[in-house]
C-alpha cells in the first residue's frame, strides 16, 4: 500500500514538474528557430538573438527591467527588514493593525494598486517615468519582505538584543551582529521573492511608466500583438539571468563554507573594487563615445521626438536612422487599441506624432485635440498613394498623413475552401455548415459587426437600430451553430499553420500567412469591406512639432516607408514602396492581400458615432456570452 502511495506520489511530482517546466522549454527550444513561426520549428538559427541584440527596444527595456529589480530589491528588503523589527518591539496592538495593513497590498488586486499609483502621481503632477516605476515597485514589494522577515524574527529570543548590549555591543552592533545573523534566511527569502515580483510586473508598471520607459514585460506584451519570435530570445535570457542569479545565491554559501574549513578565514580580494571602478569608467567612456561630437550637421541635434504608436508597428531601423540622421532622440511608446491611446490623449499626455486609425482621427478632430499639419514642411504628399489620401475622416488631408493602410477580408485555405463557395456567399461562408469547426472569428466589435452588416447587405456605418440587431442575430447565429473559435492575433500564426479553413484578418496579416504558407489565400466580398487607414497626426499639446513634421517627412519617405512596410507587413502608403515589395523580386510578389482593393463602391471608410458605437459594444458583449455557452 505505502508503495503504491509512494509510486503516485512520484506520478504527480513528474506530472507537476513538466507542467511548469515543458513551457519553458519549449519556448527555449523555438528561440532558436529559424522561421518566424511560434508554432513550427523549421530549423536551428541564431537570427532571434541577434534581432533582440539589435534592437535598443529590447536591450533597454532589459536594462530597464533589472536595474529597477535591483534597486527596488536592495531598498525594500533594507527598509522592509528594519520595519519587521521595529514593529517586533511594538505594542501588540499595533504589531497587529500595522501586520493587517501590510497585508492589504499584497490582497488588493494589482489593477487597484496600478490605478493608485497612477492617480497618486497624476494629482501630485509627478512626471511618470523611471523614477515612478521604481517608486511603485519599492512600495509593493516591501510587504512582501516584512511577510518573510516576520517569522524569523517571532523565532528569536526577544532577550537577544539586550544580552549583547549588556556585553558591551551597541545598539546598531547588535542589530547587525546578532540579530541580522539569525534573520538571514528570511532576509534572503524576502529579497528573492521581491526581485521575482518586480521582474515579472506588468499591470503596475504599466500604469506608472511615461516618456518612453517600459520593462521586458510591456515590451513583451506590445510585440505579443503580432509575430516575433524574438519574445522566445528575450524570454530565454530572462531564464539564464534569473538561472545564474539562483544558482550563485545557492552556491556562494556552499563554496564559502567549504573554504573556511580547509584555509580558515576567507581573504578577501582587494582587486575587486579596482575591477568594478574600471568597469564604470569603461560605460562611462562607452557612453561618451556614443554622445559624443560626429561632425555631422544634424539639425535636431539633442531634441527629443515623442512618438505614440502601435506595437509592433516600426520597421527595425527606421527609428535608428532617423536618430543618425537628425541628432534627435526618438521615445517610442505603444498601444494595443485606439481607445487606450484616446485616453491618455484625452487626459492631457503629451506627444509630437500619434498613429491612430481613420476613425479615431474623425474624433480626435472632432474633440480639437489635433493641430493642423503645416503643409509648407512636408514634402511627403505627391510620394502617396492617390487611393488614401482624402479620405472622409480628413478629405484635405489637414491633419493626417497615412502611415499604414489596408482592407479586412476572408483568410483562407485553399486545400479545404471552395473558392466558388467564396464568390457564392461571401461573408455568408461564415454561417455554411461544410465549415462548421473550422472557423475563426475575429474578436474586435467593429470589423465583426462589419462583416455581418455586409453579408445582410446594409452599410458598415448604419445607424438603423433594426440593422444593427439583425447583424447581431447573424453572429449569435454564427457562434452558435458554427462552433466558432473567436481569436485575436494568434489567428496569424494559426492560419499560416493552416489550423482552420478560413477566418476574418486584416491585410496585412493575410499577407504574412501568405507569404509563410502557398495554400492560403485572401479573398473580399463583392457586397464591400472596410478599407481602413492609420496615419500620422500632431496632437495640439506637441512639444515638437517641427521635428514632427521631419518625421513624418522621414517616415513617408522611400527609406523609411520600405523598412517599415518590408518590416511589418502592412501596405505601405508611399506608391513606389508599394509597387516595388508588390512586384517581380518584392517581398510580397503574388500575394493579393497586399495590395488593397479601390474601385469597390460597397467598401466603406469606417465613421465614428458614439452612440452606435456604444449600441454595438453591447451587442458584441452578448455575442461573446452567446459564443461561450455554445461552447
Amino acid at each position: 500500500m505505502k508503495k503504491k502511495k509512494r509510486t503516485l506520489g512520484k506520478a504527480l511530482m513528474i506530472l507537476m514538474i513538466a507542467f511548469f517546466y515543458l513551457p519553458i522549454l519549449y519556448m527555449i527550444i523555438f528561440s532558436f528557430n529559424d522561421g518566424k513561426s511560434l508554432t513550427s520549428f523549421t530549423g536551428f538559427s541564431l537570427r532571434w538573438y541577434q534581432h533582440m541584440l539589435e534592437s535598443q527596444d529590447m536591450m533597454t527595456a532589459l536594462y530597464t527591467t533589472f536595474s529597477i529589480a535591483i534597486l527596488a530589491t536592495i531598498v525594500a528588503t533594507v527598509v522592509g527588514t528594519v520595519a519587521a523589527i521595529g514593529l517586533s518591539s511594538s505594542r501588540k496592538v499595533i504589531r497587529n493593525i500595522m501586520e493587517q495593513v501590510n497585508n492589504l497590498p499584497m490582497m488588493n488586486p494589482e489593477i487597484v494598486t496600478a490605478i493608485g499609483f497612477m492617480l497618486l502621481f497624476i494629482t501630485f503632477k509627478v512626471e511618470k517615468g523611471y523614477v515612478t516605476m521604481l517608486l511603485a515597485h519599492i512600495a509593493f514589494c516591501i510587504p512582501y519582505v516584512m511577510l518573510s522577515v516576520m517569522p524569523k524574527i517571532r523565532s528569536l529570543d526577544p532577550n537577544l538584543a539586550d544580552a549583547a548590549m549588556d556585553l558591551g555591543a551597541t545598539p546598531f552592533k547588535a542589530l547587525t551582529k546578532v540579530i541580522v545573523p539569525q534573520i538571514t534566511p528570511g532576509i534572503v527569502s524576502g529579497a528573492l521573492i521581491a526581485f521575482t515580483m518586480s521582474v515579472d510586473d506588468f499591470i503596475i508598471s504599466y500604469f506608472v511608466t511615461g516618456s518612453g520607459v517600459k520593462n521586458l514585460s510591456i515590451v513583451v506584451y506590445t510585440m505579443s500583438k503580432r509575430v516575433n519570435p524574438s519574445i522566445n530570445a528575450v524570454s530565454t535570457l530572462v531564464v539564464v539571468i534569473i538561472t545564474i542569479v539562483l544558482l550563485v545565491i545557492n552556491l556562494a554559501p556552499v563554496i564559502t563554507a567549504k573554504r573556511v574549513k580547509k584555509g580558515g578565514a576567507v581573504k578577501r580580494k582587494r582587486w575587486v573594487p579596482a575591477v568594478a571602478v574600471c568597469c564604470v569608467l569603461a560605460v562611462a567612456i562607452a557612453a561618451l563615445q556614443r554622445g559624443g561630437i560626429t561632425g555631422k550637421d544634424r539639425p535636431f541635434e539633442g531634441q527629443t521626438l515623442h512618438i505614440y504608436n502601435w506595437g509592433e508597428y516600426t520597421g527595425e531601423n527606421i527609428i535608428g536612422d532617423f536618430e543618425e540622421e537628425t541628432g534627435a532622440t526618438v521615445v517610442m511608446e505603444n498601444f494595443d487599441s485606439n481607445e487606450q491611446m484616446y485616453i491618455k490623449v484625452a487626459n492631457g499626455e503629451a506627444y509630437d506624432i500619434l498613429v491612430p486609425s481613420d476613425y479615431m482621427i474623425q474624433r480626435l478632430i472632432e474633440e480639437d485635440y489635433l493641430q493642423k499639419l503645416d503643409k509648407s514642411k512636408l514634402d511627403c504628399f505627391d510620394k502617396l498613394s492617390d487611393a488614401v489620401l482624402g479620405l472622409p475622416y480628413d478629405p484635405n488631408n489637414d491633419y493626417s498623413v497615412p502611415y499604414f493602410w489596408g482592407t479586412v477580408g476572408i483568410v483562407y485555405d485553399k486545400t479545404k475552401v471552395d473558392i466558388e463557395d467564396l464568390e457564392r456567399e461571401g461573408y455568408n461562408i461564415f454561417l455554411d455548415q461544410k465549415y462548421k469547426g473550422d472557423v475563426y472569428l475575429y474578436d474586435s466589435e467593429r470589423d465583426s459587426f462589419m462583416m455581418a452588416l455586409k453579408a445582410l447587405g446594409y452599410s458598415m456605418n448604419t445607424e438603423n437600430e433594426a440593422e444593427l440587431n439583425e447583424a447581431y442575430e447573424w453572429l449569435v447565429q454564427c457562434v452558435e451553430t458554427m462552433d466558432t473559435e473567436i481569436v485575436t492575433d494568434e489567428i496569424i500564426d494559426n492560419m499560416a499553420q493552416g489550423r482552420k479553413a478560413l477566418g476574418l484578418i486584416y491585410s496585412g496579416d493575410a499577407s504574412y500567412v501568405m507569404a509563410e504558407n502557398e495554400d492560403m489565400g485572401y479573398f473580399m466580398p463583392e457586397t464591400g469591406t472596410n478599407l481602413w487607414s492609420d496615419a500620422m497626426v500632431i496632437p495640439k499639446n506637441a512639444k515638437n512639432p517641427d521635428l514632427a513634421h521631419a518625421f513624418i517627412n522621414y517616415a513617408s519617405d522611400y527609406d523609411g516607408a520600405y523598412d517599415n512596410s518590408s518590416y511589418v507587413g502592412y501596405t505601405s502608403a508611399n506608391q513606389e514602396v508599394m509597387d516595388d515589395l508588390s512586384g517581380k523580386g518584392g517581398d510580397y510578389e503574388g500575394i493579393n492581400a497586399y495590395i488593397p482593393r479601390t474601385g469597390n463602391e460597397n467598401d466603406e471608410v469606417f465613421e465614428y458615432n458614439a452612440d452606435t458605437k456604444k449600441i454595438i459594444s453591447d451587442l458584441w458583449s452578448r455575442v461573446k456570452i452567446a459564443a461561450s455557452n455554445a461552447g
